[in-house]
């Protein structure tokens, strides 16, 4: 089959590409942004590309169009198709129908904590030599892609609450049908689809009626909003983590380089897990993915001791390099609870003394809503000063994280706000870039200037 994948350089789309490649298919594809690495990844497949989406592709005249959620009505290229009565489909679904429906799927969900939880299930999997599939929207330190069709049935995804197109509003995640599902966390997010808490809950709902009686829910106990989603129905098996009564850890010693944390399942030890990752949410994610691996019959202790060698996701606490006595720290973190629960974790592991310089591009559409304005101050509150470049936003940055008082700094000005967290930075401070975009290269930017002093 040849299909022609529109929003292809996005990483759940270029992971779908992949996918079909190894599987097989010939795919091309189409985006606004042709650009690297996605566009040398997906080259290197020998994936054709073409910037933009012109009309003049209806000439290509594949098999099937599959659409990308960043598409809309109004685009050139989907009114030719819908006028042409050509076949389209989602990717999710594509992915559903093409390759997740022979697969034991293991899906992970959650506002936060999908990608590492997945790419920790993915590589504990790996370890135990169940060689699994796996599509994850960020790249684990432990594999070279970020998507890969695998040699079993196993199949690790993570499982997105956002719109599968324009022509299918429901979450990415119905499609999936897993027999595994992680149930991470839930708060709101996704202000520009989701009108509140009520609308997503009613989402990962639909998601717990597609698993099957012998399927399993692996399930964050400590999440209020989870427990309405379950008390509207729930037919398959359930464990909780950060329960008593199921996954739980003690014994927590934080050091500079990594975690380490006893697992217990109810009153058995079932050993010490040593993360090269810090922070409580780091260690939820990793009772997480050692409870989901249990399912697909990985023993815990080899789920644990795999995680020792687990090495972490692009992204994610990413140190991008020290210059002029100062570490430059890359994270993806975009939603007020992410920021609080990075910022936490990085003060774990640094210490009380130690200043850490958070650099914030509210970038999502979501922040760029400033829906989450208010939220904005208490989860900086872990930085010794914060910057926040607010270039294109229409709401007041300044007046919201006013309660910082001379603690942040707002600037509009992507040079100046370099300039000033230069001016700000001494030796032995941590910087911490937080944003889910590019954010114009600052980090190779701060390293230079600071360099350069």
């Amino acid at each position: 089959m040849h299909i022609h994948i529109l929003g292809i350089c996005g990483t759940f789309m270029g992971g779908i590409a992949a996918i079909a490649t190894r599987a097989g298919h010939r795919v091309t594809g189409c985006d606004a942004n042709v650009y690297p690495p996605m566009s040398d990844q997906l080259r290197s497949l020998g994936i054709e590309l073409v910037e933009g989406f012109d009309a003049s592709q209806l000439a290509i005249r594949p098999d099937l169009w599959v659409v990308g959620n960043v598409v809309s009505r109004g685009n050139p290229l989907i009114e030719a198709i819908l006028d042409a009565r050509e076949p389209y489909t989602s990717g999710p679904q594509w992915l559903a129908e093409q390759v997740l429906r022979t697969k034991w799927v293991l899906a992970v969900a959650g506002t936060h904590g999908k990608t590492t939880t997945a790419s920790m299930l993915a590589w504990i999997l790996e370890a135990a030599g169940r060689e699994p599939g796996f599509l994850i929207g960020g790249v684990p330190g432990n594999f070279p892609v970020s998507a890969r069709l695998g040699a079993s049935e196993l199949f690790v995804i993570e499982a997105d609450e956002y719109d599968t197109a324009f022509f299918d509003k429901r979450s990415k995640f119905v499609h999936y049908r897993p027999r595994t599902a992680v149930l991470n966390n839930l708060e709101f997010d996704h202000a520009d689809i989701f009108p509140d808490l009520a609308a997503i809950e009613t989402q990962f709902h639909h998601l717990v009626r597609t698993v099957p009686r012998n399927g399993r829910l692996v399930v964050n106990a400590t999440e209020p909003a989870l427990e309405r989603v379950l008390a509207r129905g729930s037919w398959s098996e359930r464990e909780d983590f950060l329960s008593p009564q199921g996954w739980s850890l003690d014994r927590i010693e934080e050091q500079p380089e990594a975690t380490s944390f006893d697992v217990r399942f109810g009153e058995r030890p079932l050993g010490r897990c040593r993360l090269a990752l810090s922070g409580a949410h780091s260690r939820a994610n990793a009772l997480a993915a050692i409870a989901a691996a249990r399912h697909a019959g990985v023993e815990p202790a080899r789920a644990i001791e795999a995680l020792g060698e687990f090495g972490g996701v692009r992204r994610r606490l990413e140190l991008r390099g020290r210059a002029g006595g100062v570490a430059v720290i890359d994270d993806f973190a975009h939603h007020p609870t992410a920021i609080a629960t990075t910022l936490s974790g990085l003060r774990e592991r640094l210490g009380a003394s130690a200043r850490i310089l958070a650099v914030l591009e509210p970038r999502s559409n979501t922040m760029k809503l400033g829906t989450m304005a208010a939220q904005l101050p208490a989860s900086l509150a872990a930085a010794d000063q914060v910057f926040c470049y607010s270039g294109g936003l229409g709401w007041n940055v300044a007046a919201a994280l006013a309660p910082l008082g001379a603690r942040a700094a707002v600037e509009p000005d992507f040079e100046r706000l370099v300039a000033a967290v230069v001016a700000a930075a001494r030796p032995g401070d941590t910087i911490l870039v937080m944003s889910n975009g590019g954010f114009g290269g600052i980090h190779q930017r701060l390293l230079d200037a600071l360099a350069g002093r």
